[in-house]
């Protein structure tokens, strides 16, 4: 059987991409930060590469994963980045911009993946509060057709040196509220460092996604 390593995989991420690989029938080994990658990736041909959330050294990070696969002889490396990586005001943002070019500079075969904010980070079973414009306009993806698109991106053909967006539909806080007949409330941004910039960035900009990329990799009909 195949073996893919997930590096950063133990959270909601790595599990949605094991899920998806399980499918294929082929084996996800999910590791965390204490896992020994130079033992942990004998044998498997790929790997995904995600990092913390909000990693402080995203490319310290990514560059010693780089380094273990090298070294490991791991050929291949799909990249979990984020939609629109180079946004200045976001410093967790830039880090997965300077991220990307060292993946790029690997000397391994690579794929970018750029998922927009996860659908799942808004909890539609109840009234909502966020700290940022209820219109701002936001390609939401779906953790498990990122996982989806993951799976196919590291087993099938053709997707070496690109770089995808992924979204699942785009809308805003205030129309997700609508359509799970809950209510949604602008609150103050009272958070700090990297956390408050990125509400005020949201606030002002939204986050904009497209959605035909995620819709050809799922080979559904893009609209």
């Amino acid at each position: 059987m195949t073996r893919i390593a997930i590096i950063g995989g133990r959270g909601k991420t790595g599990a949605s991409v094991s899920a998806a690989l399980a499918r294929r029938e082929t084996e996800a080994v999910a590791l965390g930060r204490a896992d020994d990658l130079g033992t942990a990736l004998a044998g498997c041909t790929a790997a995904y590469l995600i990092a913390p959330n909000m990693h402080p050294d995203e490319p310290g990070y990514v560059s010693g994963a780089l380094s273990a696969l090298l070294a490991a002889g791991v050929p291949r490396v799909v990249y979990h980045s984020v939609a629109s990586p180079y946004l200045p005001q976001m410093a967790h943002h830039v880090g997965k911009a300077v991220s990307e070019d060292l993946v790029r500079r690997s000397g391994l075969t690579w794929t970018i993946l750029q998922p927009g904010a996860y659908l799942q980070n808004l909890d539609l079973s109840a009234d909502l509060e966020v700290p940022y414009d209820l219109d701002a306009v936001f390609g939401f993806a779906d953790l498990a057709e990122v996982g989806e698109a993951a799976a196919r991106v590291l087993t099938e053909p053709g997707h070496a040196g690109a770089t995808y967006e992924l979204a699942s539909r785009v809308a805003t806080v205030r129309q997700l509220a609508q359509e799970a007949g809950v209510a949604a409330v602008r609150v103050p941004n009272t958070a700090t460092g990297p956390l408050g910039a990125m509400f005020a960035y949201y606030d002002r900009h939204g986050l904009p996604v497209g959605t035909k990329i995620l819709d050809l990799l799922l080979t559904r009909s893009a609209a």
